[in-house]
This record gives C-alpha cells, sequence and structure tokens, in this order.
C-alpha cells in the first residue's frame, strides 16, 4: 500500500475552510484518473470519472464523500506581550491540549509555536491548581518572537498540531488520519480500478469536501452540484477496543476489517445498500464489521439529502484516539476499504 501518499496527506496542514494545500497535493496525485477536475466556489476538489462501458439503462451517478480538513484552530487574539489565543474548529478534547508543539500557518510561511493553558507551572501549582482541566479559550500558543508576534501572524491565520506520521508495522499513527485516511481512499480506489484494468457502468464522482469538522459544509455543496444516485460517506470511525471502554461502546475492533457505517446522530444508512455491499465483501473474501456511532456525522448524510435524496451509507475505517495527535489505524483495514468499493464500483 501506498504508505508516503498517507504519509504526506497527513503531514500536510488544513483545517476547515483552510484546505487549499491539501487541496493542491491531491490535484497533483489525480492526474490522469479522472476526466474532469474542478474546484467550487467553496473550495471541494470534485472529481469525475465518465462510464468506461455503456450502462444497462440510465447512468447512475456515485458519489465518493472524502473530506479534507482535519480539526484545528484560527488565531483569534494577539495579545501586547505576543501570546497568541484561538478559536477552534472541530472538536477538541481540552485534556489532549497541554504542552503541545503547534504549527501556526499563515500566507507568508509556517511559524512553529507551543500550546498550554495559562496559569502557574507544577513547582509553584496548588493542589487545586492541579486538578482543573482549563477550557480550550484558556490556552495560549507562544512562538517565542515576543511583541514582534504581530508583525509576522494575524487573526484568521490557522493553527495544526505539528507531529509526524509514524509507520508502527500493522498500524500507522497520526494527527489528520481522520480524515486524510478518506482523501487516500479516494485516489487509490481509483488507482485500483485502472490497475486491474476494472470497467464500470457508473459515472464515478470523487469529492474532496472541506469543512466537514464543522457541519458537513463542503459536502452539502458538493451532492446539490452532483446529485447522486448513490453516495458513500468514506471517514473514520471510532475504534474503542481499548482499556476502560465497556465492549457495547467498542464501536470497532481494528484488524477486523472494513466499517460498514449503519446509523450514527447524521443519517441512517440505505440498509439494502449495506447488505448489498456486505454479500460483496463476503463473495470476495474481505475482512468488514458492521457499525453504528452514537454521536457524530459524517459526509454521507449530506449525500443522502441532497436535492431529492440518494442511496447512501458509509465506508469507515476503525481509528483508534480519534482527534487526538496519536490516532492510529490498522493498515489491513485500510486495504480492506480500498477493496471493497473497488469491488462495488467494478461491479456497477
Amino acid at each position: 500500500m501506498n504508505i508516503e501518499l498517507l504519509r504526506n496527506l497527513c503531514e500536510t496542514p488544513g483545517v476547515p475552510g483552510r484546505e487549499d494545500r491539501v487541496r493542491a497535493l491531491i490535484m497533483r496525485e489525480v492526474e490522469g484518473l479522472f476526466d474532469e477536475v474542478t474546484t467550487d466556489a467553496m473550495g471541494n476538489l470534485l472529481c469525475r470519472r465518465a462510464p468506461t462501458k455503456p450502462a444497462n439503462g440510465e447512468v447512475q451517478r456515485v458519489m465518493l464523500a472524502c473530506h479534507m480538513d482535519e480539526i484545528g484552530f484560527l488565531v483569534s487574539h494577539i495579545d501586547a506581550d505576543g501570546f497568541i489565543y484561538v478559536d477552534p474548529v472541530g472538536g477538541f478534547d481540552p485534556r489532549n491540549l497541554f504542552s503541545r508543539r503547534v504549527r501556526i500557518c499563515t500566507p507568508n510561511g509556517d511559524y512553529p509555536a507551543v500550546m498550554n493553558p495559562g496559569g502557574r507551572p507544577i513547582h509553584i501549582s496548588t493542589p487545586e491548581d492541579r486538578k482543573k482541566i482549563p477550557q480550550v479559550s484558556e490556552f495560549m500558543l507562544d512562538c517565542g518572537m515576543g511583541k514582534a508576534t504581530a508583525d509576522k501572524i494575524q487573526i484568521g491565520d490557522y493553527v495544526v498540531m505539528e507531529e509526524p506520521f509514524v509507520d508502527m508495522g500493522e498500524k500507522v499513527v497520526s494527527k489528520a488520519l481522520d480524515n486524510r485516511i478518506a482523501c487516500w481512499l479516494g485516489i487509490e480506489v481509483i488507482r485500483k480500478l485502472v490497475a486491474d484494468q476494472a470497467t464500470h457502468e457508473c459515472e464515478i464522482w470523487v469529492a474532496f469536501t472541506c469543512q466537514e469538522e464543522v457541519g458537513l459544509r463542503g459536502a452539502r455543496t458538493s451532492a446539490y452540484h452532483i446529485k447522486p444516485h448513490i453516495g458513500f460517506g468514506i471517514d473514520v470511525t471510532l475504534a474503542c477496543d481499548t482499556p476502560g471502554v465497556p465492549k457495547q461502546d467498542t464501536v470497532t475492533v481494528q484488524g477486523e476489517g472494513v466499517g460498514l457505517h449503519v446509523k450514527d446522530s447524521s443519517f441512517i444508512s440505505d440498509i439494502a445498500l449495506v447488505e448489498e455491499v456486505e454479500a460483496l465483501a463476503k463473495a470476495r473474501n474481505i475482512p468488514f464489521q458492521r457499525t453504528i456511532l452514537r454521536a457524530g456525522g459524517q459526509d454521507g448524510a449530506a449525500a443522502q439529502q441532497a436535492a431529492a435524496g440518494a442511496r447512501a451509507m458509509g465506508i469507515v475505517v476503525g481509528t483508534r484516539y480519534i482527534h487526538t495527535v496519536t490516532e492510529m489505524a490498522a493498515k489491513s483495514d485500510l486495504v480492506a476499504a480500498r477493496d471493497i468499493l473497488a469491488a462495488w464500483l467494478g461491479a456497477h
């Protein structure tokens, strides 16, 4: 599998509304794979692949929604001493924000910084101080430039966690696996179709979408443009197969295959489509598991609800420690997700 592509995707910064670097990387990677590649007004990258054999009836438009954004921050205030305060774009647990290295991305270059909550360090703090979990608004960034900070950084510049991608043998660990895994799949699925010389009757649209982490915004406009008959929301989901989580809340188990997403709080998948994909996975010996997520949403909901509506489901990869810099996924689950999507597209 193409680990270097996944590494490059994960290490390229891009928060909601600031996906341009990720989009540029994807545009280079998809050259020659699609018949049409366009960027819409919102910044979604819409890639169309025409049918490669005559359709038996109406040509079906199939949309794969793969969001490009990662959770991060926008600079919201710089005080007189050069300390930076931020506004989150995406959901953070403040317990994961202590003592982090970050990157501040500006039009004129990137700057390293550190993130910490305001207050006294351990040597001079009280026991009560150490029990407190600050709110995200209490964290500040220090880029070491003091009063000159405001000359380099401005309100609206964006911030991502600064952590490298790590190949751990059977697993990969990185920030932004949510959802650069889907971007990887959107590219690698089409590459597999080409490599296998697989033909398809359907018109394939891979939509690399914006602003999913703040409300599926790019997927809504993309789906309105494409008006798919069938939509697949490609994403990660929870893998809580770790200590301290009740078995009924596991969602997925890593290494047991691609997730066939049945429900979350944004949509309920078309059960006939789930069963069709499941039957194909069984026939091709592709490992899979059904998934339900109690809370949260994904781009499949936007595909389902576009225009007059579409049949839709999620294809997901179980990921441990989501929305942290230690997101972990199993390579075998990535391969299973790629293979089931390629198999389904090649059969339609």
